[in-house]
């Protein structure tokens, strides 16, 4: 199906201000970024928002992230987990919440956009851990969360325009399919630029579907190759954009061998497992 002039006009000029993030989680994210930052700043800035405290609490207690126990206050879940892997948390929590819609059919897509984006932030993490990128694991588990954040926008902004605009078939799946294929990863990168997010992650947005990338962006191959993946765990959501970077030709740099290739696909399924 052809984007209608119209509609993919309306995409390129309105205001990129939908909800596709939780402010709080923005300032989470910030604090990510500061190498000093203490558990007690993250515990603070999530318990001012109560329902992004629950949503913490039951993503930290779920079978992805749980221990032994469970975590019955954000201070307990932070010394468990750290701050860093706790801000990751707050970002997902606060992401998952803004998957949902009044459109059945806008919201059914939504959700296995959320399967799919929080399966590859736990297969990223996964796989940044066990091929000795320790360094970059956190930042590989929101690289892999945020990298399809233009089909987030893509649904918010044509819910919005079904609702404000005398246009003919606007939430048909096809023609979402197609919307997302010529224009997610453009939208993404408009996304990212507007809400100032930290440039390794626009660069993921930017050429997660690209045929070539710099092999040396560990980055940016760990999550082409698990996004790749997510097919074998039916979790990759249209479309399929003539993926490139399978599994031949992205992990020679990441050196996966058959227990790295076990913890990831462990990580993916398990994110399968609602936590709400």
């Amino acid at each position: 199906m052809t984007i209608p002039a119209r509609i993919r006009y309306t995409l390129y000029v309105q205001p990129i201000d939908l909800p596709v993030f939780n402010p709080v989680a923005l300032e989470v994210l910030g604090l990510l970024e500061d190498p000093y930052t203490d558990i007690l700043d993250v515990v603070r800035l999530i318990g001012e928002d109560q329902a992004l405290t629950a949503q913490v609490l039951r993503m930290a207690n779920s079978a992805s992230y749980a221990g032994r126990s469970r975590c019955e206050t954000i201070k307990n879940a932070a010394i468990r987990l750290g701050a860093r892997q706790m801000s990751n948390i707050a970002m997902a929590a606060s992401h998952a919440s803004l998957h949902a819609s009044d459109s059945p059919l806008v919201n059914d897509i939504m959700q296995d956009l959320w399967l799919h984006s929080h399966a590859c932030a736990l297969g990223c993490r996964s796989v940044a851990l066990s091929t000795g990128q320790h360094a970059v694991a956190d930042k590989a588990y929101l690289a892999g969360l945020l990298h399809d954040i233009g089909k987030l926008y893509i649904l918010k902004a044509m819910d919005h325009i079904s609702q404000t605009m005398d246009v003919k078939h606007a939430l048909e799946r096809s023609l979402l399919q197609e919307i997302f294929s010529e224009m997610h990863v453009d939208l993404g990168c408009r996304v990212m630029d507007h809400w100032n997010l930290p440039s390794v992650y626009r660069d993921v947005a930017a050429y997660h579907h690209a045929e070539q990338c710099d092999s040396r962006n560990i980055l940016l191959t760990i999550v082409r190759m698990v996004n790749f993946n997510s097919r074998n765990f039916h979790l990759n959501i249209y479309p399929t954009l003539g993926e490139t970077g399978g599994d031949h030709a992205e992990t020679s740099p990441l050196f996966m061998d058959d227990v790295s290739w076990t913890k990831m696909e462990d990580a993916m399924t398990a994110s399968l497992i609602h936590f709400t």
